[in-house]
């Protein structure tokens, strides 16, 4: 399965770390289309299945998780 997904780090990840996931994504045929850094640390990218398998069992890896729209409902 490749596409669009979200890769979110556990808190111990450093930003070294993290910056080299995002440099190892790009430079093998991915593409990191936005990082994040406040509420959570990690990056959304376009991944194939190499890439992400390479993710599974990943120790400062929190989750990987698939990336789409987000709709707000109405408490009311």
């Amino acid at each position: 399965m490749s596409g669009n997904f979200i890769v979110v780090f556990k808190d111990s990840a450093t930003d070294e770390q993290i910056e080299q996931y995002v440099n190892q994504v790009n430079n093998t045929g991915g593409l990191v289309t936005q990082k994040y850094d406040l509420g959570m640390r990690g990056f959304a990218a376009n991944l194939d299945e190499a890439q992400l398998q390479s993710f599974q069992g990943n120790e400062i890896i929190k989750y990987v998780e698939a990336d789409g729209p987000v709709k707000a409902s109405s408490l009311a």
